[in-house]
């Protein structure tokens, strides 16, 4: 340990404060559970700093083998774009650090497409809000904002996890040039998964006052060049932009059908409202049912990619689609033109479909008259 930084306070007062080790491993871990900005998400994306929302802490992975039991690992967090983050921290003076740690991580990774189904991570967040006092469709909408479609981002956190698209961050008071080298290596060779390790200095004045300094090691040149289209899938969508680019990727009669279906969602203002996305692959616009004390339901998205998603689980849970005859018979109008909905209403995978399966006039036309119907059932709630 060595070297300080100095503060000018007031009247140009110079506090010098001195690099300090933590007391014990599991300060780190509680500061990045309170403060999750510390993983300094402006450093790992400086265009779109990453963004933190807290799965758990000690979260537990199933062991294949039942006599072992589970293991856990220190953190998990998810950033705006769905990619899962796993924290390992360790203390300085942990000397495996570099060897057990880096494997154990690895473990984890891999382990985790195998066992780590979608819905157990949504537990974990659930019940880690509901531990903190927090409702999660707060904290959630707080991640993301008002207008966030929920449900496609777990099915998107879904879509990365099976894909291996992972970020891994091994954190501690001192990086070693040991475990940097081996960071910027396995970096540099991981793809899609992103490895850094996470540097946090401690630094303490005589009368008590605390800062922590934290900064990212392992992005070399390559890495960065690599890895740069991993983040950049944020983009604010309007009616002008979204039309003049779904036109240009879709073509003139897509972007036709695609009019009309807002269109529709304006002839039912207010009840029904237009939300615009963001993402350069994924989002577009989505339309909500708004309810009179109660929270909006999800109808249905168009995204850039010509994509139409129907967001069935949103409503599932509403009266009268819990019911597994209103279910039943939801399907079968959808079955009718040729869309399939889960035989199971609890299911969270979103049907999605190509919009250019609907250029026959009558099967869009049946489509928006489905919609017509269970926004009147959901209104009615019968």
């Amino acid at each position: 340990m060595g070297g300080g930084i100095y503060l000018i306070q007031d009247e140009d007062r110079l506090v010098e404060m001195i690099e300090q080790a933590y007391d014990n491993e599991d300060r780190l871990q509680e500061l990045l559970e309170k403060y999750p900005n510390l993983i300094a998400g402006d450093q790992i994306d400086r265009a779109t700093p990453r963004q933190w929302l807290l799965i758990s802490r000690e979260m537990p992975i199933p062991a294949e083998d039942e006599v072992n039991g589970q293991w856990s690992f220190e953190h998990l967090f998810l950033d705006q774009n769905a990619i899962p983050t796993l924290v390992a921290v360790k203390h300085t003076q942990d000397d495996r650090i570099r060897r057990e740690i880096v494997g154990q991580m690895l473990d984890y990774a891999a382990n985790v497409l195998i066992y780590w189904p979608i819905e157990s991570i949504i537990t974990q967040f659930e019940s880690n809000c509901r531990d903190m006092g927090r409702d999660p469709e707060q904290v959630f909408e707080e991640f993301l904002g008002t207008d966030a479609h929920e449900d496609r981002f777990w099915d998107k956190v879904k879509t990365n996890l099976q894909a291996g698209k992972l970020r891994l961050v091994f954190v501690s008071d001192e990086i070693s040039p040991e475990l940097r080298r081996v960071v910027e290596f396995l970096n540099e060779q991981l793809d899609p998964s992103e490895v850094l390790a996470l540097e946090i200095k401690q630094y303490v004045s005589q009368d008590g006052l605390k800062t922590l300094v934290p900064r990212i090691i392992g992005q070399t040149a390559e890495a960065q060049q690599k890895k740069a289209s991993a983040t950049r899938e944020r983009r604010r969508w309007d009616e002008a932009s979204f039309f003049h680019e779904f036109e240009t990727r879709q073509g003139y009669e897509e972007a036709q059908m695609a009019r009309q279906i807002q269109q529709w969602v304006r002839r039912h203002e207010p009840a029904v409202e237009v939300v615009w996305g963001t993402g350069d692959l994924y989002g577009g616009f989505l339309a909500k049912l708004k309810l009179k004390g109660r929270k909006s339901i999800a109808l249905f998205t168009v995204d850039i990619s010509g994509d139409f998603v129907i967001s069935s689980s949103s409503y599932a849970t509403q009266p009268p689609f819990d019911s597994p005859a209103n279910w039943q018979e939801l399907r079968s109008r959808f079955s009718s033109i040729g869309l399939s909905l889960p035989a199971d209403s609890s299911e969270t995978r979103l049907p999605t479909f190509p919009l250019s399966t609907l250029q026959d006039e009558s099967a869009l036309q049946q489509v928006l008259e489905t919609f017509e119907w269970i926004v009147e059932k959901i209104q009615l709630g019968s």
